[in-house]
């Protein structure tokens, strides 16, 4: 099965985008975004739906790449 955004050409991202609200900042699951546009993910989720410890609860470390 191909991705029918990568068959059309259109720019788009195949990772998850977690929106964190309460910090107004997003990250994305694909260590290769470069664009964390909302309009470019599939998959939009809030951090608080993630079972893992989010960076805005103070994690340690970021569980994924954050925007700079």
């Amino acid at each position: 099965m191909e991705c029918a955004f990568c068959t059309s050409k259109l720019d788009h991202c195949h990772g998850t985008l977690v929106v964190h609200p309460d910090h107004g900042f997003a990250e994305c699951t694909d260590p290769s975004c470069t664009d964390l546009d909302r309009v470019r993910h599939g998959l939009i989720i809030d951090c608080h739906t993630l079972d893992a410890d989010c960076a805005c609860t103070g994690a340690a470390k970021p569980l994924l790449r954050q925007a700079s």
